[in-house]
């Protein structure tokens, strides 16, 4: 059974919580705030909403996340960034309101739309530590939201808002730092791994991967060199000789880490998408590449709880809120497809939700959250 949810400005950003403790919330973007929903049963209840007054471009979870469902003194965390390409700490405890923490900007920040961010992985304090934002400034920062000294920030005091009780956090916080790497092209989408903390995946738009050591110390000698940063570096041969002739379109491809190893990657870029073992260099380029998507796929997402599948949706409103569903096992076979509006819808986002049993994506088309099973109960 389908659940629906209006949210009443169209919905930029979806992401589903995939933290054992938290794997019923899902955190929405839309115009100029940030709503947390609560999945019951088959309905969607609001638990938070955090007015950051600019239009959101990239969510992500923290590890300290915990759901009503799972314990009365329940707490949220997680980071936004906007429009304004600055960045948001969110949150909200059962015994507290919204409380709305500004950092990363001014001259400290990014200087072009932040397009995705992820807390670091691992199982430590590190995972609701650090979180890193990537932007088409070509920058890769790594934040540390617990930094031992105190910055001071160029970012004016926020003003609660009237239409939310979201409060800024108090003014004794220490700003975040930011360690920073510059890569050669704008960024595009950057993914975490639950079994390490050191690296992040990181594509850009011309249809390279990073895998990146962001703890290794660069050269003294050559502290402007991103490779002395970047681990592996994965090529999409098919869209990396597009862009050299301009005929890829810009700033696309999206890539996402299988959940259940770190071995194994996957992407699109395109209308192909291409999956790495890591175990198995081959050179840099995929043991798997298929089709997707002919007028570009937008975002690839891994199933959480059933890792064989994963799916890939296109922002182009060519034939409407369309979602297509793949298997591993099948690669090369055709992908189920979700058709969820008829043009000239479109799906903005989407992901998986990890909630046990049968899988269930939430998508975002419009106005409307909707979130549908991939399959039925045998």
């Amino acid at each position: 059974m389908d659940v629906r949810y209006n949210h009443g400005t169209n919905v930029h950003v979806l992401r589903a919580c995939t933290h054992d403790d938290a794997c019923d919330l899902l955190a929405i973007g839309g115009d100029h705030s940030v709503d947390v929903l609560f999945l019951t049963g088959s309905t969607l209840q609001h638990l938070a909403s955090f007015n950051v007054g600019a239009r959101i471009t990239a969510l992500a979870w923290s590890s300290r996340t915990t759901s009503p469902s799972f314990t009365d003194n329940w707490f949220i965390e997680l980071t936004a960034a906007g429009a304004d390409f600055g960045l948001h700490l969110l949150t909200k405890s059962s015994s507290d309101g919204e409380e709305i923490f500004p950092f990363g900007g001014g001259l400290s920040g990014h200087h072009g739309k932040v397009n995705d961010m992820a807390f670091c992985g691992g199982q430590g304090q590190d995972s609701t530590r650090y979180v890193a934002t990537v932007s088409d400034d070509k920058m890769l920062m790594v934040w540390d939201l617990q930094p031992k000294l105190d910055i001071p920030s160029s970012l004016p005091s926020p003003i609660r808002s009237p239409a939310t009780s979201a409060t800024p956090s108090p003014a004794t916080r220490p700003q975040p730092t930011a360690y920073v790497i510059a890569l050669p092209h704008p960024l595009t989408s950057i993914s975490s791994h639950p079994a390490t903390s050191k690296e992040f995946l990181v594509s850009d738009c011309r249809g390279s991967i990073f895998l990146v050591d962001w703890r290794s110390d660069p050269d003294e000698g050559d502290r402007t060199s991103w490779r002395n940063s970047s681990v592996i570096e994965f090529v999409e041969p098919h869209s990396l000789s597009s862009s050299a002739v301009g005929l890829s379109p810009p700033w696309s491809g999206s890539v996402a880490w299988r959940r259940d190893t770190v071995d194994i990657i996957g992407a699109v870029y395109g209308s192909k998408f291409s999956i790495w073992d890591i175990s198995n260099l081959r050179g840099g380029k995929p043991f798997a590449v298929g089709n997707s998507f002919s007028e570009g796929g937008s975002t690839f997402r891994w199933c959480p709880t059933y890792p064989e599948y994963f799916a890939i949706a296109t922002q182009s409103p060519i034939k409407g809120a369309v979602i297509h569903i793949h298997n591993t096992s099948y690669i090369h076979s055709q992908p189920t497809v979700f058709n969820l509006r008829p043009r000239p819808h479109l799906v903005r986002d989407f992901d998986f939700l990890a909630l046990p049993e049968i899988p269930r994506i939430a998508a975002a088309v419009g106005q409307t959250v909707i979130i549908f099973p991939i399959g039925v109960d045998s």
